[in-house]
């Protein structure tokens, strides 16, 4: 089984992103967090920042978009060539038209869901969709503590999934560590964004072969 590690950009030094990027050159995916201050409080990147960062980034965009009308923003991040692009089952209201949308350009198209958000709606629709985000915090904020609480709903969605045979990622984000991520692995996770842990380290190359393995080594076997 396949083991990603996509450290995410909100937890880089803003003023060397581009050595940031080269710093984690070992990594799967970069997680580029986009928040609008609507849907969270908060502000990241809009599309300049992220078009202009794909041109020097070794790594592929995983997009997370913690953004009202995700419609109208999702389609151009693909068309830029994103690699991965998600959006929150909060902020649409037809997730499947957006998703099948992102995948006619050739993005893979992820749906996040926030902590208090149940998974059971979205099983049936698993076919319409290559990632499913279990948030571990809060969306909005880097630097917060993982809550186990998600673990229940990340279990039922890894046995959704392996019951129907696709090849859907299972995303964990928000406090992953080398302990945490431990428990998301053992509860069917098998793509992991990490953001403090890797960038706050003396070598973010080691952190990520050492989050890897803690991961690998504790995933279900499939």
């Amino acid at each position: 089984m396949v083991t990603r590690i996509n450290p995410s950009i909100l937890a880089a030094d803003f003023a060397n992103l581009e050595r940031d990027l080269g710093r984690i050159r070992t990594a799967d995916l970069v997680h580029v967090d986009i928040m609008d201050n609507h849907f969270v409080p908060n502000l990241t990147f809009g599309p300049p920042v992220v078009d202009r960062l794909a041109q020097v980034s070794p790594l592929p965009f995983d997009l997370h978009l913690m953004i009202e009308n995700p419609e109208r923003w999702a389609l151009g991040y693909a068309e830029a060539g994103a690699f991965s692009v998600t959006f929150h089952a909060e902020a649409t209201t037809n997730p499947v038209g957006l998703a099948r949308k992102l995948r006619s350009i050739g993005a893979r198209a992820g749906i996040a869901l926030k902590p208090g958000t149940a998974i059971e709606p979205y099983l049936e629709l698993l076919p319409e969709f290559d990632q499913v985000l279990v948030m571990t915090v809060e969306p909005g904020f880097g630097g917060q503590s993982f809550m186990p609480s998600t673990m229940r709903k990340l279990s039922t969605l890894s046995e959704a999934v392996k019951k129907s045979g696709l090849d859907v990622w299972l995303q964990v984000d928000g406090g992953i560590t080398e302990d945490t991520i431990v428990i998301a692995a053992e509860a069917g996770a098998n793509t992991f964004v990490a953001g403090s842990s890797v960038f706050n380290a003396a070598d973010p190359a080691k952190q990520i072969a050492l989050l890897r393995a803690a991961a690998t080594e504790h995933q279900h076997a499939h």
